[in-house]
């Protein structure tokens, strides 16, 4: 039997704008990081070939230390590592997998068309292509079959399947079919899916190996595979990032906000990036969203918080005065009335908490 790993998507160098700055240079530091404890998981755990399916740099000119570093990795790998650049990574003038020194046990896929590397070993052949600029609208899997040989096939390509337009490498779901590869190992796609069987060929997305914002929730890693004696795949999703980014909705109503939320809380989030977004009803006031923040942050690595409450009914009830203030709920509870989406009454309902607040003279920050 021989172990694998499916990995992509490491976006070395990502800028992660949305933190602060030390907290940045610190996401860059532990996704870097990340690749020699992945080297070390390789070791430990027996793995012989380690498949990287591209965008392991956020850019094509990355900073030459972290390609020293990736270099370094792969290089203590006990392994065969295999590499198809992909469209933030091409692979050309100025890209790291020129400019650095790649160890003996590391092959990078240079060509823009599927060429092959025989591991006779292992009775097997790696077949795989690589973006050679920035975009890549030709398929690179379409003509493309492996020959009936009888020896295990694997392929290797940075891309999406069925999208009604891509500048990413479209491949066909027919493509896949008809490749006659035991296993295609795609990247791209930030989101693990699930293996996928089309024709004889098994085929998935490992996902990115850290998230990188509130669009990359949840666990990231890999897939660790075999491949037995017949040649049968098996695949196992292991999870590796060594934080996650998380969403959490709670509503407040009736309730204090900051009880309501440590509440609601799991244990472990001390490691993680959250995004709470409260929900449900409350009074003219609102929620003072900065003083939760300010009360919830040490029970985080990140957090930010997003009033999404409605203010009660029974705030509407002084409409019918005859004042200053029963003119200004008027007015808004017209527009309120009228409005189409849920972001509209959003605006209303700001501007009805920050109105009534100006009347009574209190500060809502």
């Amino acid at each position: 039997m021989l172990k694998f790993i499916h990995a992509a998507d490491f976006h070395l160098d990502s800028a992660f704008g949305a933190l602060s700055a030390k907290q940045a240079a610190s996401r860059r530091r532990e996704s870097r990081e990340s690749v020699l404890r992945l080297a070390d998981y390789v070791n430990q755990n027996g793995v012989q070939l380690v498949l990287l399916l591209g965008d392991l740099f956020d850019s094509a000119s990355a900073f030459r230390e972290t390609g020293e570093q990736l270099a370094q990795a792969l290089g203590r790998m006990e392994a065969r590592v295999f590499i198809a650049p992909g469209n933030h990574d091409w692979y050309g003038p100025g890209s790291p997998w020129l400019r650095e020194n790649w160890p003996g046990n590391v092959h990078i896929f240079s060509e823009n068309a599927m060429t092959a590397v025989e591991v006779p070993e292992w009775n097997l052949v790696v077949h795989g292509a690589a973006f050679t600029a920035p975009e890549q609208t030709a398929g690179l899997l379409a003509g493309f079959t492996a020959p009936a040989d009888g020896k295990v096939h694997l392929g290797l390509l940075h891309g999406e399947v069925d999208m009604a337009e891509s500048r990413y490498n479209p491949i066909r779901r027919q493509e896949i079919a008809q490749s006659s590869l035991a296993y295609l190992a795609l990247g791209h796609i930030h989101k693990r899916t699930e293996p996928l069987r089309l024709g004889d060929t098994l085929c998935a997305w490992p996902g990115c190996m850290e998230g990188r914002g509130f669009d990359e929730l949840g666990e990231k890693g890999f897939y660790e595979g075999s491949i037995g004696q017949d040649g049968a795949i098996s695949l196992t999703f292991v999870p590796f990032a060594s934080r996650q980014y998380a969403c959490l909705t709670v509503d407040v109503t009736g309730k204090d906000p900051l009880a309501a939320v440590a509440s609601a809380l799991p244990d472990d989030t001390e490691r993680h990036l959250y995004r709470l977004c409260l929900t449900g009803e409350t009074g003219e006031g609102g929620v003072d969203a900065a003083a939760l923040q300010a009360a919830l942050s040490p029970r985080f690595y990140a957090l930010e918080v997003r009033d999404g409450t409605r203010m009660a009914e029974d705030i509407w009830l002084r409409a019918e005065e005859d004042s200053l203030r029963g003119l200004f709920l008027r007015e808004l509870q017209s527009l309120w009335r009228r409005a189409k989406t849920e972001e509209e009454r959003e605006r209303v309902t700001r501007a009805v908490r920050f109105g009534l607040a100006a009347l009574d003279h209190r500060d809502l920050g």
